[in-house]
């Protein structure tokens, strides 16, 4: 069996100044799961336990794998034969998993991104997977929002971008508060859908308007 799931390799710090951060061996990570159990009162040893910390470490592998992608890479290849296009492409309904970088429960929903080419059109599997990126990564849901709209504003430099997501935190709705009904919708508004309010009323008329006019973020 593979016993380095977590490579020692070190990974970039992108909140603090330090640099690169080492990242731990799967033992190690196994280890800190173990004391997280005895933490929460139970055995790491009991049958139904045993494997348990090596499972997390693999889920938590799955989980923030966008740690490990560069997300201004997946834009760099478009689609000459589009070049000419200028209407609004809208990709709506992206759905959304992620966890809150607070108390690392999940964040669950559905994005929904808008542009206006100025010359470069990116596959919108791209879209797509330029989210799933920074979902899969400790977040907070305006920072997701913002990092998502300001990537593709700086790789494919449209007249404008939109995005908007809608998600339910799970660090409200099983704990704390436990209010199950609520949803968080962050919008960003770059360029002409920002500066135009026709553009970003159209844009908000095709994903359905989820909650009101935004005027930006």
């Amino acid at each position: 069996m593979d016993t380095e799931i977590f490579a020692p390799d070190p990974i970039k710090s992108e909140t603090t100044n330090t640099g690169i951060l080492p990242r731990p061996t799967q033992p190690e990570a196994e280890a800190a799961v173990r004391t997280l159990i005895e933490w929460a009162g139970d055995n790491p040893d009991r049958e139904g336990l045993r494997g348990t910390p090596e499972r997390v470490v693999r889920a938590y592998r799955e989980f923030f794998a966008g740690y490990d992608v560069d997300p201004s890479a997946l834009l760099e290849k478009t689609f000459e034969e589009t070049d000419t296009y200028d209407e609004m492409i809208v990709l709506r309904d992206i759905r959304l998993e992620s966890h809150c970088e607070h108390h690392i429960v999940p964040i669950l929903g559905k994005a929904h991104i808008g542009y206006l080419p100025a010359g470069r059109v990116v596959g919108i599997s791209k879209l797509a997977r330029l989210v799933e990126v920074f979902a899969k990564r400790m977040q907070i849901q305006e920072v997701l929002t913002s990092q998502i709209a300001d990537t593709i504003q700086e790789v494919l430099k449209p007249h404008g971008v939109g995005v908007v997501i809608e998600a339910a935190h799970q660090c409200m709705t099983t704990r704390g508060i436990r209010n199950p009904s609520v949803t968080m919708v962050t919008s960003r508004m770059l360029g002409s859908f920002r500066n135009d309010s026709e553009t970003r009323r159209e844009f908000l008329s095709i994903i359905g308007n989820p909650r009101g006019d935004f005027n930006g973020a």
